[in-house]
């Protein structure tokens, strides 16, 4: 199933993330896509909130990987600075996303073919000069979220 969501801030896109993060269950993998600035770290703050994890939520593009302790285990993943899938699977990111927890990959443009097909999408595109985001989930197998 294909969802398409409209924020007006980013407030909006942390309460969509937290509806998303609230359906999500041990195994799911979510391909975050979208360009330098588009919500990637935002949203997951949401699901993050959803999941139980305390801690606060930053970009790992200089550790690649974050790990959060919460109802269920959050794996953070940045991978914008691999130069591929080889190094994806050299990271030791394939024990993570076939793990107990959630992955969640920013930049997973890159790894896509070293993703399972039951990924689920989630496209943001910013809304140029503003806070607003155009923000689409595809292969969602969930419920609609309200």
């Amino acid at each position: 199933m294909s969802l398409t969501f409209h924020t007006n801030s980013q407030e909006e896109t942390i309460e969509l993330g937290k509806k998303i993060g609230s359906l999500l269950k041990k195994g799911d993998i979510i391909a975050l896509q979208g360009t330098l600035a588009a919500g990637k770290t935002t949203i997951t703050k949401g699901i993050a909130a959803s999941l139980g994890v305390k801690d606060e939520i930053t970009s790992p593009t200089f550790c690649l990987i974050s790990e959060y302790e919460g109802k269920i285990p959050l794996y953070h993943m940045d991978v914008y600075r691999l130069d591929g899938g080889e190094d994806f699977i050299n990271l030791g990111a394939e024990d993570l996303i076939y793990g107990d927890g959630v992955s969640l990959i920013e930049w997973s443009e890159k790894v896509m073919e070293e993703l399972p097909k039951k990924t689920i999408i989630l496209r943001l595109e910013p809304v140029e000069g503003t806070n607003e985001r155009n923000i689409t989930l595809e292969n969602w197998p969930y419920e609609d979220i309200k």
